[in-house]
């Protein structure tokens, strides 16, 4: 019975400590650090120092000795200039998001964060995320400079992932007093299915002709050369004429004809299994047809891609299979 109370009592302080910092912290994609934004408390170190010195104050009243009161005046007198100096490396330290790539899952996500400096330098910052046990890591900041630092995280399930709040720490220059600040960048990454199955096209149901192979022939197909086009967003790097760009003819894409039998549709209803697994046997191959340069489309029970190709239709592709019997944003 006293256990119980004692989670239902840290879950209610838990969630008062999120309002609390929604708060005083509200979501920012750039935030500056400033007075009311920073904390500060001696550490396990700091705390042993002012023991230390209450003992060396005692013994110089004790025995009324002058160079025991002086020692100890000077040293609490560094202990006053260390709260400052502590506090100072935090204060005006700028923190901007960065754009995170999306992700398979059972990876780490990696999300960019971008420490600006406003004038003097912030040395040894420390980040973390809220409510991990992982050790900080810790980046060093020039006078008027930046510094782009990292955190990652690994993920579990698919979607989007918001990882929270990160915890902006400094302990210098002593070790003896440590400077906190809670900040929330709405960091966000997108986790697609984890890539799984049978690479053999081929024997899979999920492959739709559109007519008899060899009947027609396509522009956007893999295997007859047929000229060059002009480069647009979403084309895929490889088929970039690099010996006319080195001749001043700018961007072009080599254009290849394909029969209209080799495109697929992927549908999610002929396979078999969870939806775990038929979302990872689709991603699998949706990866596979993208590195091939073949086209393809994707049918599932709430949506349908038409066929295509290039970067732009694989990352389509892949978010709706992230994405896919998930709660839209904004919904209950």
């Amino acid at each position: 019975m006293t256990m119980r109370w004692n989670e239902q009592l840290s879950l209610r302080q838990a969630a008062y400590l999120d309002r609390w910092l929604s708060r005083r912290a509200p979501t920012a994609s750039s935030v500056r650090l400033e007075q009311r934004r920073i904390y500060i408390l001696p550490t396990r170190a700091g705390f042993a120092f002012l023991g230390a010195l209450m003992v060396m104050l005692l013994a110089a009243i004790n025995y009324q000795n002058s160079l025991a009161y002086a020692l100890t005046f000077l040293l609490g007198a560094l202990f006053i200039v260390a709260i400052l100096h502590t506090w100072r490396n935090l204060a005006g330290l700028v923190l901007q998001a960065g754009r995170a790539e999306p992700v398979f899952l059972g990876e780490q996500a990696c999300f960019n964060i971008r420490l600006e400096s406003s004038g003097r330098a912030h040395q040894s910052v420390g980040l973390c995320w809220q409510g991990r046990r992982e050790a900080p890591v810790h980046f060093d900041v020039l006078a008027n400079g930046a510094s782009d630092a990292q955190l990652r995280l690994p993920v579990a399930c698919r979607g989007w992932l918001r990882p929270g709040r990160i915890r902006v720490e400094s302990r210098f220059p002593l070790g003896i007093l440590v400077a906190w600040s809670w900040v929330d960048l709405g960091l966000s990454v997108l986790v697609y299915p984890r890539p799984h199955g049978d690479p053999a096209l081929e024997r899979s149901a999920g492959a739709e002709e559109e007519g008899e192979e060899g009947t027609s022939v396509r522009p956007n197909g893999v295997d007859d050369y047929r000229g060059l086009r002009s480069w647009q967003p979403g084309d895929s790097t490889r088929r970039l004429d690099w010996k006319a760009f080195s001749r001043g003819r700018g961007l072009l894409i080599k254009e290849f004809a394909g029969l209209s039998g080799s495109d697929r549709m992927l549908d999610f209803d002929t396979l078999q299994g969870d939806t775990e697994a038929r979302l990872s046997m689709l991603c699998r191959w949706v990866v596979d047809l993208s590195e091939a340069e073949q086209a393809y489309g994707l049918r599932l029970p709430d949506a349908q891609i038409p066929v295509d190709q290039g970067d732009a239709h694989c990352k389509r592709c892949l978010q709706a299979l992230a994405l896919y019997g998930l709660p839209r944003e904004g919904s209950s």
